[in-house]
């Protein structure tokens, strides 16, 4: 009787070349941008509280383990979805670290985010148990920067297979969703008197868009051209976190302007962006 020998190398390796490690990591960055936009509806139906401030537990069943009522649905499935993200995290960065063959930048990216995961789950423990301003913001960037971490791990991935095309498709994504995330900015007075939880997730969901759009524009960008059309393509990604921060400070009119201000200086970015990179086309 024989019997075959897989080192643990050799297993990773397979479930590799099963699934392919960009699919692998595109699967775990949209599992990180569910868990963002999960967490804004929980604190957006009020419902980070709602497990009684119970953490990691709930306030229903076996050992509180799940939700009593709608307002702790949100809650527990937040938290639900953010255990699948982590361990995915956690597959993504040890997969890059032990396949030879993963750009090194990537496994950077990855380790990165996964030594930042246990600082985001320590944080939204706090956001139950202390429920601060402070605490939930920091909680929001360190996701934001998780899923930034990602995403550029997961444009490095499939970099040889993204052309000018798709830096033409970012920028025409970045300038449909600019207009609609400054309309639901409560930072400016578009006639909208109350912000439900769903205008909120939406709105956060163009966010994660702009990011995304600028991000692979400028990467994609950054390869694909040279010399001065790559300026603007560099310059959007800075600006829509700017964009994010003033957007954010919504009961704060002194930012309204700036607000304002940078949302047009991106959007005159991404026009520039797709006029210089269809023309180089």
């Amino acid at each position: 009787m024989s019997y075959d020998n897989h080192t643990p190398d050799s297993r990773v390796r397979s479930l590799i070349d099963r699934f392919s490690y960009p699919h692998l990591l595109t699967a775990t960055l949209t599992l990180v941008a569910a868990t963002i936009l999960l967490g804004v509806a929980a604190k957006a139906t009020g419902s980070g509280l709602a497990c009684q401030a119970n953490w990691p537990q709930c306030d229903a069943g076996p050992y509180n383990l799940f939700p009593a009522n709608l307002p702790s649905f949100y809650e527990w499935f937040h938290r639900f979805v953010a255990m699948f993200a982590g361990f995915a995290i956690i597959g993504s960065a040890l997969a890059a670290w032990r396949l030879p063959d993963i750009d090194r930048r990537v496994t950077g990216l990855v380790v990165l985010g996964m030594v930042l995961t246990p600082v985001q789950v320590a944080l939204g423990r706090e956001t139950v148990t202390q429920y601060t301003m402070d605490i939930l913001s920091l909680h929001f960037w360190t996701a934001v920067t998780i899923f930034t971490l990602f995403l550029v791990a997961t444009v490095l991935v499939w970099a040889s297979r993204l052309t000018a095309t798709h830096v033409t498709g970012a920028l025409a994504l970045g300038i449909v969703a600019l207009p609609a995330h400054v309309v639901l900015s409560p930072a400016v007075d578009a006639g909208i008197e109350v912000y439900s939880p769903t205008m909120q997730l939406v709105q956060y969901a163009v966010t994660l868009t702009l990011l995304g759009a600028a991000i692979v524009a400028a990467m994609v960008g950054r390869r694909r051209f040279s010399g001065r059309p790559v300026v603007p393509l560099l310059t959007a990604p800075p600006l829509v976190v700017l964009v994010l921060f003033f957007g954010r400070q919504a009961l704060n009119p002194a930012l309204e302007m700036p607000y304002l201000v940078t949302a047009t200086a991106l959007l005159v970015t991404f026009v520039a962006g797709m006029a210089v990179t269809r023309r180089q086309g």
